[in-house]
């Protein structure tokens, strides 16, 4: 699916969010790499599910072209700085939900960069007769967790020692989920 481009400003940072392009998809796997090694909050470790050009090539094709996702960058002086997917399936049972993932290059964070991809993958879910978008955020992720509250999310469960991180100990995974009725 794709959406109109929109303008941000937030901290004396001008960005806009639009849908990805092919083209993007040099930048795009590029970027991954990068910011799966500036976090431990995503599920990937940096190298961990490398996808090439092709590869995202394939999932921007993608998700243009089914109603049901969404492929969004925030761009910061023409340089892609973070992206977000929303991806549903076709499965009966499950057409009415998407899941959501985001992430932004740490140097933006502070920004809203994430929020308001967030903000914008929401109306497009609402203005698309999807009912629910699920996501899930590391337990320690404490800022995620207050944002998605406030934009509507509600915890739905928690996936106890889900994930072993660098200091070799187990974290929970808290599963969140907004409806829309």
């Amino acid at each position: 699916m794709i959406i109109n481009n929109k303008a941000f400003s937030s901290n004396g940072l001008t960005y806009t969010i639009r849908s990805a392009v092919e083209k993007d998809a040099k930048v795009l796997s590029e970027l991954r790499l990068q910011i799966d090694g500036e976090t431990e909050n995503l599920d990937r470790e940096e190298g961990e599910a490398f996808i090439d050009i092709q590869g995202f090539k394939q999932l921007v094709k993608t998700d243009t072209e089914l109603t049901r996702n969404l492929f969004l960058v925030a761009v910061v002086q023409d340089t892609i700085v973070g992206f977000s997917r929303c991806e549903g399936t076709y499965l009966h049972r499950f057409t009415h939900k998407v899941e959501f993932g985001v992430c932004v290059l740490k140097e933006f964070w502070g920004h809203g960069i994430g929020k308001n991809l967030l903000k914008e993958s929401i109306h497009w879910a609402d203005s698309n007769n999807i009912k629910k978008i699920t996501l899930n955020v590391l337990e320690t992720n404490e800022k995620a967790i207050k944002l998605y509250s406030k934009l509507g999310f509600e915890i739905e469960g928690v996936l106890l020692k889900d994930k072993i991180l660098s200091d070799e100990k187990y974290y929970n995974t808290v599963i969140m989920g907004r409806f829309n009725e």
